[in-house]
């Protein structure tokens, strides 16, 4: 089967592409595997046509709705950075109750095996690895922090400033949006109208590719290796230690050995691995639990436009400002949690045209050259049957039932109560279905209990001993921010951890 590695890390999105990079720096020889390749510098990075009409990034792989049966082609992006290469640069942090069991009106969001406290330093580090420009103070919701931001907030744009001082006055408390971008006298970004949702032609973006993997391959300790999809892994005879990979690259089938294995393919794609590499008489691998593959989460996700009809807005970077004034309480009316409330990258009318195909495109036009734009997002609470599953030929098959939607509506209310505050006599609002799955968590739970979760608190499965999984399905809850940063400081977590515990990262028979 070949040279061993130290470590093998499959997929490079913020959770692999972080650790692959952590590894590299420590001196492991770590080999990265990416079923994808490098995306193309090209003219049609920023081309709206191309990037949403034509859909030309995303994946044509179909999963299924396994209520329906209905197949769905997933946002999903398969290329070296993963999904961050399309991501709008969204680097929050969670809260300190985010980590905490809080109580919402359909259920509770469970707390994690660790605290915000024990993440941290990890933040910080992820901050400055990812160039998050902020500021600190101005959201009461913010948790505390140990260092300044890296860099300072990105400055808000006229249309945008009005906006900002229009709701503080309206009694809101607008902040700064934390963003990941290469900015400055010597930075390649320009602040675009097309980064939100676009591959950036610059490499201005500071995705998991550029860096985490790039300064990585430099200093001679990772391996790439690209078009390689991971069809299985391979235990020992006793099902205690993963000994390879079973890869699919250019149609020829082969494996790699490794000492440990880390996961980090996505939510969904991590889930569906381990579930394919059953073992005659089993259901999936370190599935004792019966939880791999359960309680998939995703936000119940609103795109809201306001619109004034008698003004243009001529902001080309309006993803700078966000409101959590209902991020910790409801209302007055509705007691439990709402949601988050943030600018998104400038909409034109291309990117319209998927949604709203009925209207003719001069009309778009109107309507986005009139717009600001607003992604509001609430917590999709964990359930046992909310869950991924594959059949016998591999299928990815989805069940999801949203929860919590009294309190995203409410949110939406509130959105639309703000908007009109600041001065917007129009609002359309439009919520996502399930093939909107950015930020997707939650089917191979952490926990200390290996009878309700299935990863230890520092994402090492129960009952195998080298195989860690480090992306967004060990979340036991789904926070309402952007997850990128908390992934990325979490793989940091785990890598240190494991250089610090184990006398080999080569597991010994």
């Amino acid at each position: 089967m070949g040279q061993a590695h130290e470590v093998v890390v499959i997929g490079s999105g913020a959770g692999g592409g972080t650790a692959a990079y952590t590894f590299a720096k420590a001196g492991v020889k770590t080999l990265l595997l990416e079923r994808g390749d490098f995306l193309p510098q090209e003219k049609q990075n920023w081309d709206p046509k191309e990037v949403f009409e034509n859909s030309r990034y995303k994946t044509n792989e179909l999963w299924i709705d396994a209520k329906t049966s209905d197949e769905f082609r997933p946002g999903m992006q398969y290329f070296v950075g993963g999904n961050t290469k399309v991501f709008g640069a969204s680097l929050p942090r969670f809260r300190i109750s985010d980590f905490e069991a809080v109580e919402h009106a359909e259920g509770i969001s469970p707390a994690w095996p660790f605290s915000y406290s024990d993440l941290e330093p990890y933040y910080g580090r992820a901050e400055r690895i990812y160039l998050v420009h902020g500021c600190a103070g101005r959201d009461a919701s913010e948790p505390p922090r140990s260092d300044p931001f890296p860099y300072p907030a990105i400055p808000h744009e006229p249309y945008v400033a009005e906006i900002a001082e229009r709701l503080r006055r309206a009694g809101y408390t607008p902040a700064d949006l934390p963003m990941g971008i290469d900015l400055g006298e010597t930075g390649r970004c320009i602040r675009c109208q097309t980064c939100d949702g676009f591959p950036c032609k610059l490499h201005a973006k500071a995705d998991a590719d550029v860096s985490c993997i790039r300064p990585a391959l430099k200093t001679g300790n990772l391996t790439l290796k690209t078009r390689c999809f991971v069809r299985r892994l391979i235990t020992s005879v006793d099902g205690r230690k993963i000994e390879a990979a079973e890869i699919e690259k250019d149609g020829n089938i082969e494996r790699v050995q490794g000492g440990l294995f880390v996961v980090s393919c996505g939510a969904v794609n991590s889930a569906a691995l381990l579930l394919r590499s059953s073992r005659s008489g089993t259901s999936g691998l370190a599935n004792q639990s019966d939880l791999v593959g359960r309680h998939y989460m995703v936000h119940n996700n609103t795109i809201m436009l306001s619109i004034d009809p008698w003004r243009r807005n001529s902001t080309v970077f309006q993803k700078t400002l966000y409101v959590n004034d209902f991020y910790l309480k409801g209302n007055g009316r509705y007691h439990f949690p709402l949601g988050h409330i943030q600018l998104i990258g400038k909409v034109q009318a291309s990117m319209l045209k998927p949604q709203i195909r009925s209207l003719p495109i001069f009309l778009l036009k109107q309507l986005a050259n009139r717009s600001a734009d607003w992604w509001l997002f609430s917590e999709d609470l964990p359930s046992l049957e909310n869950r991924v599953t594959v059949d016998s030929q591999g299928r990815i098959f989805i069940r999801w039932t949203p929860n919590n939607l009294p309190a995203h509506r409410e949110l939406v209310r509130e959105a639309k109560r703000m908007a009109s505050r600041a001065g917007f006599a129009v609002k359309l609002t439009r919520r996502a279905g399930i093939e909107v799955n950015s930020h997707q968590a939650g089917t191979l739970r952490a926990g200390l209990d290996p009878a309700t979760s299935v990863l230890d608190p520092f994402c090492r499965a129960h009952d195998i001993n080298n195989l860690y999984v480090i992306d967004s399905s060990f979340f036991p809850s789904l926070p309402v921010m952007n997850p990128a940063l908390t992934i990325a400081a979490n793989a940091l977590r785990v890598v240190d951890h494991i250089l610090q515990t184990r006398d080999s990262l080569v597991t010994k028979p």
